[in-house]
């Protein structure tokens, strides 16, 4: 069986999403799973996506 990461996943859903904690504790979990996204199809930010972003969002001095 599986264990559920509950720090993890309050901390997505009142910090990531900014659900109240009622909000949060009336969800399913596989309505929490959709509001998170899937994880499969996002990946972590690499350097050459970071330097498309500086390049299209560059700082103002």
């Amino acid at each position: 069986m599986n264990r559920i990461e509950w720090p993890a996943l309050m901390r997505a859903g009142l910090q990531q999403l900014g659900l109240r904690p009622d909000e949060f504790w009336t969800l399913t979990p596989a309505e929490l799973q959709v509001m998170l996204g899937d994880p499969a199809k996002t990946g972590p930010l690499l350097s050459n996506g970071l330097e498309a972003l500086m390049t299209a969002y560059p700082d103002k001095t």
